[in-house]
């Protein structure tokens, strides 16, 4: 039910430490006015729908399916929310669950713990975020993983996120930090929009100073971008909370970043900001977990993206993560929304791949089981809405 991907050793001591361990599960909201671009993401039919996808993931997750939502989950071109994955797992399992606000266009309607950041601007324009709300969410994201590491006595984090046009955020920072990531990101759509992406990336990136000098005279490597100025430059605000968040928890507990191309671009990000601002952490407590429509996008390269992470001095701290998906399938579902993941629609969001792990380490639940729990919670919102 979990396949590894790459550094299988580190993964499979990880996945030892916390077989039978129950997760906390985290989930950072944010903004980022690249997700209203028309095509760019189809988290939303469109861009008026996409405003409000965090806000009715994080109502679902929290209430579920027969809560009267004031932002209903928004409809899609094909294929069904990933939160109903999440919310089928932490639900039956009982998985304490916490949202962060990390900057919203509006406050959503259940109970979070708003962390005043903002939301970001298109990062074609080169400047999606003030440098003070930057480092305000790194503050916010350091002392609230550790507070929640606090807590967690022989378990371990789950973070998710949900930011609609995040893998466009998630391609511009990984370039930004020197990575190859062109054409190996993931999106919600059945073939990934790569040339879209791209176009607006380099965009931003030729607005920035590139040569912006790292004021941290800690920091080992001269004349690089300081990675702050560069999630403020091209980022959105969950990247920043999730790298916060995770170099903190990874001193006490393990940690899953939950989701593919855009953990990624957290985990380079966190190695960059770990390195630039002398920050401990403990990379080998770190492993991505994802669903297999992400890892084994045809139209993405999400193994070799990880792969690529390892060969760059910026992020040099941190290596390649050890990349893990749940071997879910939706093949045989009853619900044509559901199969439409196996046509590559959707693919992931709010934790679903890793919510799937955390059942199989916990429960040890097979395929049919989390089946049966997903389709059950498609069930009773198809009733609700009637």
């Amino acid at each position: 039910m979990i396949r590894i991907y790459t550094q299988k050793e580190q993964a499979e001591e990880w996945l030892r430490q916390y077989r039978g361990c129950l997760p906390v599960f985290a989930c950072v909201l944010g903004f980022t006015e690249t997700g209203l671009i028309p095509g760019i993401s189809a988290a939303g039919r469109t861009p008026e729908d996409r405003k409000y996808t965090a806000c009715a993931d994080a109502e679902f997750l929290y209430y579920g399916p027969e809560h009267k939502a004031q932002y209903p989950l928004p409809p899609l071109a094909a294929g069904a929310s990933p939160v109903l994955i999440s919310r089928a797992v932490f639900e039956s399992l009982k998985i304490p669950v916490h949202l962060f606000n990390a900057g919203l266009p509006q406050p959503p309607a259940v109970p979070v713990i708003d962390l005043d950041g903002a939301p970001a601007k298109c990062l074609s324009g080169g400047a999606a975020m003030e440098i003070t709300t930057v480092h305000h969410l790194l503050e916010q994201g350091l002392l609230w993983g550790e507070r929640l590491a606090t807590n967690i006595q022989q378990g371990y984090l789950i973070i998710g996120e949900c930011v609609v046009g995040g893998t466009t955020t998630a391609l511009a920072i990984l370039t930004g930090l020197g990575i190859d990531a062109a054409g190996k990101v993931n999106s919600s759509h059945p073939v990934c929009n790569h040339a879209q992406k791209w176009s607006l990336v380099q965009t931003g990136l030729e607005k920035i100073n590139f040569q912006s000098q790292i004021q941290n005279p800690k920091s080992q490597i001269q004349n690089s971008v300081d990675p702050l100025e560069l999630v403020a430059a091209v980022g959105d605000p969950m990247q920043v909370v999730v790298a916060g968040m995770a170099i903190a928890a990874s001193r006490s507990c393990g940690v899953m970043l939950a989701g593919g191309t855009q953990m990624l671009a957290v985990y380079a990000l966190m190695s960059a900001i770990a390195q630039a601002y002398a920050l401990s952490w403990q990379p080998e407590q770190i492993v991505v977990g994802t669903t297999r429509w992400v890892a084994e996008d045809p139209t993405g390269a999400t193994v070799d993206l990880a792969l690529n992470l390892g060969k760059t001095s910026l992020t040099e701290s941190g290596r390649t993560p050890p990349l893990l998906a749940t071997h879910l399938s939706f093949a045989d579902s009853r619900y044509p929304q559901l199969r439409a993941y196996e046509q590559g629609f959707v693919k992931e969001g709010i934790g679903a791949g890793a919510a799937c792990i955390a059942a199989h380490l916990s429960q040890d639940w097979q395929q049919h089981q989390l089946l049966a729990a997903i389709e059950a919670q498609f069930e009773r919102l198809s009733t609700a809405l009637n």
